[in-house]
C-alpha cells in the first residue's frame, strides 16, 4: 500500500506512525511545506481521554509526550478583581513544538519518508499514484477545495478578534480572563505548557476590538512571518495587572478571526480528510491537535480492521463524525457565550464564574459537584444570598436547597419550585370541552410535583382551534370543565395551574396529527383560516384570508373574554401564544407578515397588534395572578426574526404587562431548519434574559434536575419547562427530589404516595463489597497547579 500524508502537523505525522507501526511494509511518504523547526503557536492541550488512546496505540510516544507534560487539575476564572478556583479537571500540556520533534523522531524511527520543505505535488497525481492520500492540510485544505464539489465544506467565519501568543509568565492553572475597559470587554485564554512559558490567547468582540484602536494598528502591512508588535503591545498595556512584569511573546501572531470547519463528508475516492481539512471546534472548547490526533487514530485503526480501502474509509467517517458533531456542538456553545461575554459581566464573581464553566453544556452543576464541592457549596450559597426569594428572612436564610427548589415570583403569584410542566397539545377535547383526560394528565403532573402546570393550547373561539380536539375557553360549558378541574389540581396539590390561550391562525383547521406528529387540513371539513397576510402554510394547506381591522378587534375581544373566563375557572396564570405560527406570531416575524400597513414592514408595526392584545389582556387580568407571553425567538430560517428582534419583542411585551416570557422557537414556516440538541432553546431564553433583565422560562430538550439546576444557577432562566420527560415520568419533580435527598416545601409528597418517596431497592442494591486493598490509595487532590520550578503539587485556595 501506497500511502500519500499532505501536511506534516501533528495529526498527519501521528497517523503516518501509527500506519507505519500497524504495517510496516506500508510505503508512507508525508509532504511537508515548512521546515521541521517551522511551527506556528505554542502550547497543545490533551484531555485524559485522548492520552488514554495515545498510551494504548503507541507507547512510546506516550512515554516520549508524558516525559514533557505540565499537568494541573486547577481552572482559575479572573474577573471584577477576584480569582475564583474551581479543581478536579485535569489537564495535560506540552509546547506544540516539542510535541512535534517527539512526532519527527517516531515517524523516523520507523521509516516514514517525510520531506520537509517540499509542496506535495499535484492532488491529480497523488490520487493516481498512491493508494491513499491523507488530507491533512488545515483550515484553508487545497486538497479540500480540489474536491470541493464532493466534500461541500462550509466555513463559518465568527465575530470575535484573537491572537495567538504566548508568556514568559509561567500560569499555574487554565486561566480565564475577563476584563472590563471603557472600550468593551476583552478575554484571555490562558495555560501553561512547560516550565518558562504559557499560552496566552486574547479575544476580543468586532464593535470593542475597533473602539480600542485595534483595528488601526492592523490594517498596517504585516508580511507572512511578522507580527502586529503595536497591537501586542497595547495587548500587554492593557492586561498589565495580569502579566506582573512579564512580556508578550509572538509568533507570527495577528489579529484573525475564528472559522468553524464543517463537510457534508470527508472522503472522496481515495482521499480522505483529516484534522482541520476535516472540521474545527473553537479553542475555548479544546485543542484542534487533540481532535486530529484522534482522527489519525482511528484512520489508521479502520484501514487495519477493513478488509478494503473502501470500506475502512467509510468506517473512519462513520466512527468519527459523530464524535466531532458532538464536540462542535460544545464548541460553538461555547464561542457563542465568549463572543456575548459582555452580556454577562453584570453577574457576580461566583455566578459568572459558574456560567463561564457549564457555558457549553458539557459540564453541568453534579459534574461540577464531583470535581470540587467547595467550589460548587460556594456558587450555591453566593446565589442564594444574591436571588430575592418570597420567602421570610428567617426561612430564606435556612433554605440550603437545590436551585430548582428555590421559590420564584412571578408577579404578585408566589411559584414553590422552578419546574414548569409546559403546554402539551392533548386533542382529547370534544367541541373545545376539555374531558377526563386533561384532568388526569394536569392532575398527575400538578401532584408529580411541578412548581407551575399549564394546560396547553386552548383556543379563544371555534375558529382559532388548531384542530377539532383541541380545548377551548369560549363557551360556559368549557368554562364550567376547566373549573373542575382547577377545583381539584388546587384542593389536592400546592402547584398553580395555568391556561395557554391561543389563536391558531393559518395554522388552524387541521386534523389530530397522526403517529409521525403531522395532521393534514380539514379542507371543507374545516373553518376559514385568518393571518396576517394570505400566505398558506406550504403547499399543501389552505390559504388563509389577511386579517382586516376589524378583525384584529374581534380577535382582541376574544382574547379578553377567553382571559375573563380564565379568572373565573380558577386558573393562577395565563399564557398567550405568540410564538409557533400561531395568529399572533405571524404578525411578529417577517416571513409570514408582508403587509404594507401600519401592522406590517418595520419591527414596530409588526409588534403593534401582539402589543394590542396583550395590553387589552393585562387590563383585566388580576394584578396577583401570572402573565406569561410565549414566542418564538428565532424562525431557523433565513430572512426570519433576528437575535435582536427577539431581544426587542420581548422589551415590547415587558412594558405591555407581561410578567415572564415562555422562550420557545420555530413552528413559524414549514421550510425551517432547526438545530435540535440537548437544551437547544435555553441560549434564547438566556438572551432575553441577560440582555433586559425580564424573567424567561427554558424550554425544549431539558430532560435532567442537573441540567434545571445549571440554567437557573448560571442565570439563563429562571424556570424551566420540563416536557417530554415529565410525559416520561409525570412524578419528574418528586423524583428529583429524592434524587438530591431534597425533602422540604419545594417539593411535597402527596400523603397517599408518600410510601414511595424513597427509592426502591433493586436488584443487589443490598451487597455490601468486602475490602480487597491492603492499603488504600491516597485521593487524588482536587486542586493541582503547575510548579515546575518546586516539582510538587500542592492544594491551590481561591482568592480574592
Amino acid at each position: 500500500m501506497r500511502v500519500a500524508v499532505i501536511g506534516g502537523g501533528p495529526g498527519g505525522l501521528y497517523f503516518a506512525a501509527l500506519a507505519k507501526q500497524l504495517s510496516p511494509h506500508w510505503e508512507v511518504t508525508v509532504w511537508e511545506r515548512n521546515a521541521a523547526d517551522d511551527t506556528f503557536g505554542f502550547g497543545v492541550v490533551f484531555s485524559d481521554e485522548t492520552l488514554d488512546g495515545i498510551a494504548q496505540a503507541d507507547p512510546e510516544t506516550f512515554a516520549a509526550m508524558s516525559a514533557e507534560f505540565a499537568r494541573w487539575s486547577d481552572i482559575d476564572i479572573r474577573y471584577k478583581g477576584q480569582v475564583l478556583t474551581s479543581g478536579g479537571h485535569g489537564f495535560a500540556a506540552l509546547g506544540r513544538k516539542r510535541l512535534l520533534t517527539i512526532l519527527q523522531e517516531r515517524c523516523a524511527d520507523l521509516n516514514v519518508d517525510v520531506r520537509y520543505r517540499t509542496q506535495a505535488p499535484p492532488m491529480a497525481e497523488l490520487t493516481t499514484g498512491y493508494d491513499l492520500v491523507v488530507a491533512g492540510d488545515g483550515v484553508r485544505s487545497a486538497a479540500r477545495a480540489t474536491y470541493a464539489g464532493t466534500f461541500q465544506p462550509v466555513l463559518d467565519e465568527r465575530h470575535c478578534r484573537y491572537m495567538w501568543l504566548a508568556t514568559d509568565k509561567v500560569f499555574e492553572a487554565f486561566t480565564f480572563i475577563v476584563e472590563e475597559r471603557d472600550f468593551g470587554t476583552v478575554q484571555v485564554h490562558a495555560y501553561p505548557f512547560d516550565a518558562t512559558r504559557s499560552t496566552f490567547i486574547v479575544e476580543i468582540d468586532e464593535d470593542s476590538w475597533r473602539r480600542a484602536g485595534f483595528a488601526e494598528f492592523a490594517a498596517r502591512d504585516h508580511p507572512p512571518g511578522t507580527s502586529d508588535e503595536d497591537s501586542i503591545r497595547l495587548c500587554q498595556e492593557i492586561l498589565a495587572d495580569h502579566l506582573d512584569g512579564h512580556r508578550l511573546i509572538p509568533n507570527n501572531s495577528k489579529w484573525i478571526r475564528f472559522s468553524t470547519v464543517r463537510n457534508k463528508t470527508w472522503r472522496h475516492g481515495n482521499t480522505v480528510l483529516l484534522g482541520d481539512a476535516a472540521h474545527t471546534a473553537h479553542f475555548s472548547i479544546g485543542s484542534g491537535t487533540k481532535l486530529a490526533m484522534e482522527d489519525a487514530l482511528a484512520l489508521a485503526a479502520c484501514l487495519h480492521e477493513q478488509p478494503d480501502l473502501t470500506t475502512a474509509l467509510a468506517a473512519y467517517e462513520a466512527e468519527r463524525k459523530p464524535v466531532v458533531e458532538s464536540t462542535q456542538r460544545a464548541a460553538q456553545a461555547s464561542l457563542e457565550w465568549f463572543e456575548s461575554v459582555g452580556r454577562y459581566t453584570g453577574q457576580e464573581p461566583h455566578q459568572f464564574a459558574f456560567n463561564l464553566l457549564t457555558r457549553s453544556r458539557r459540564v453541568t452543576h453534579d459534574n461540577l459537584r464531583v470535581r470540587d464541592k467547595e467550589f460548587t457549596d460556594a456558587v450555591e450559597e453566593a446565589w442564594h444570598a444574591s436571588t430575592p426569594s418570597p420567602l421570610s428572612p428567617a426561612a430564606a436564610s435556612t433554605a440550603a436547597v437545590p436551585p430548582v427548589f428555590r421559590p420564584f415570583q412571578l408577579g404578585g403569584l408566589h411559584l414553590r419550585n422552578r419546574v414548569v410542566a409546559p403546554p402539551t397539545a392533548l386533542y382529547s377535547a370534544g367541541d373545545g370541552v376539555p374531558g377526563d383526560f386533561d384532568l388526569v394528565h394536569l392532575s398527575t403532573q400538578a401532584l408529580g410535583g411541578a412548581g407551575l402546570v399549564i394546560a396547553g393550547m386552548t383556543a379563544v373561539s371555534p375558529e382559532g382551534r388548531a384542530t377539532p380536539g383541541c380545548p377551548g375557553l369560549y363557551t360556559d360549558e368549557q368554562e364550567a370543565a376547566w373549573r373542575k378541574i382547577t377545583d381539584f389540581v388546587h384542593r389536592q396539590s400546592g402547584a398553580c395551574l395555568g391556561i395557554q390561550l391561543t389563536h391558531a391562525g393559518r395554522r388552524a383547521a387541521t386534523s389530530v396529527p397522526r403517529a409521525d406528529g403531522r395532521g393534514t387540513p380539514l379542507g371543507d371539513r374545516g373553518w376559514q383560516l385568518l393571518a396576517a397576510s394570505a400566505l398558506p402554510w406550504d403547499s399543501g394547506s389552505s390559504t388563509p384570508r389577511e386579517a382586516t381591522r376589524q378583525d384584529m378587534e374581534n380577535v382582541t375581544g376574544d382574547f379578553v373574554a377567553a382571559a375573563r373566563r380564565a379568572d373565573r375557572a380558577g386558573f393562577d396564570v395565563l399564557e398567550l401564544q405568540f410564538g409557533h405560527g400561531h395568529l399572533l406570531s405571524g404578525f411578529l416575524s417577517p416571513l409570514t407578515n408582508t403587509r404594507t400597513d401600519a401592522y406590517g414592514g418595520s419591527l414596530a408595526n409588526r409588534l403593534r397588534f401582539p402589543v394590542q392584545v396583550l395590553e387589552a389582556v393585562r387590563a383585566i387580568w388580576p394584578a396577583g395572578k401570572g402573565l406569561i407571553v410565549r414566542v418564538s425567538a428565532t424562525d431557523w430560517a433565513d430572512g426570519g426574526t433576528t437575535e435582536a428582534d427577539a431581544v426587542e419583542i420581548a422589551r415590547a411585551l415587558s412594558q405591555a404587562g407581561a410578567d415572564a416570557i415562555d422562550v420557545s422557537t420555530g413552528e413559524v414556516v414549514a421550510h425551517e431548519k432547526p438545530r435540535y440538541g440537548r437544551s437547544f432553546q435555553t441560549p434564547y431564553a438566556d438572551l432575553i434574559r441577560n440582555a433586559t433583565g425580564i424573567p424567561t422560562i427554558a424550554v425544549g430538550a431539558i430532560s435532567t434536575y442537573d441540567d434545571v439546576n445549571s440554567i437557573i444557577l448560571a442565570g439563563r432562566a429562571d424556570l424551566c419547562a420540563v416536557g417530554r420527560a415529565q410525559l416520561h415520568d409525570p412524578l419528574w419533580t418528586l423524583h428529583a427530589a429524592a434524587a438530591q435527598e431534597y425533602a422540604g416545601p419545594a417539593a411535597p409528597w402527596p400523603t397517599s404516595w408518600k410510601a414511595g418517596s424513597r427509592r426502591p431497592p433493586g436488584a443487589r442494591t443490598d451487597r455490601i463489597p468486602p475490602r480487597l486493598q491492603l492499603l488504600r490509595e491516597a485521593p487524588v487532590p482536587v486542586h493541582q497547579r503547575w510548579l515546575p520550578h518546586t516539582q510538587v503539587t500542592v492544594a491551590a485556595v481561591a482568592v480574592s
